[in-house]
């Protein structure tokens, strides 16, 4: 998926040459950003999907996924 590969880019994963081709190494706290950004990718499909612009409802779940992730 081309969004992933541009998150884990955008958090400093590398792409190592080598057996792996596809396969991304992270620092820990690379991986940590990562992470972050996934989440908030997920949160704001929340939000763009939303049904009606005064439908609260999704941003019920992006708030939800925000607080169990303890995403800032």
């Amino acid at each position: 998926n081309e969004r992933i590969k541009e998150l884990a880019e955008q958090a400093g994963g590398e792409y190592p040459r080598g057996v792996y081709p596809n396969a991304v190494m992270f620092y820990p706290k690379q991986l940590e950003k990562f992470a972050e950004l996934i989440v908030k990718e997920c949160m704001k499909v929340c939000q763009d999907t939303s049904v009606r612009e005064d439908d609260g409802q999704a941003y019920v779940y992006s708030d939800a996924i925000q607080e169990h992730f303890g995403v800032e």
